[in-house]
């Protein structure tokens, strides 16, 4: 079963947004850090999503193969 978190990952951003802002922190300090945060953040996300397509394909383990190989040579 997927679970998607999007709705609480932006509610979490946008608190953090707001206290920092409220923390006197300049907009700007923000924006960059934003920037610098964003290229790391989409892997994570696009990677995660990758990794469940994965597990779900229909591929099997290869210890299976190599199971079936030593009863073959019994």
């Amino acid at each position: 079963m997927k679970s998607n978190h999007g709705g609480l990952y932006a509610v979490a951003v946008a608190i953090a947004v707001v206290g920092a802002l409220t923390l006197g922190v300049p907009v700007g300090t923000l924006a960059i850090l934003g920037i610098a945060l964003a290229c790391p953040l989409m892997m994570f996300f696009m990677m995660r999503g990758t990794h469940d397509q994965n597990t779900h394909s229909g591929h099997h383990d290869r210890r299976e193969d190599n199971d079936h190989d030593d009863a073959e040579r019994l």
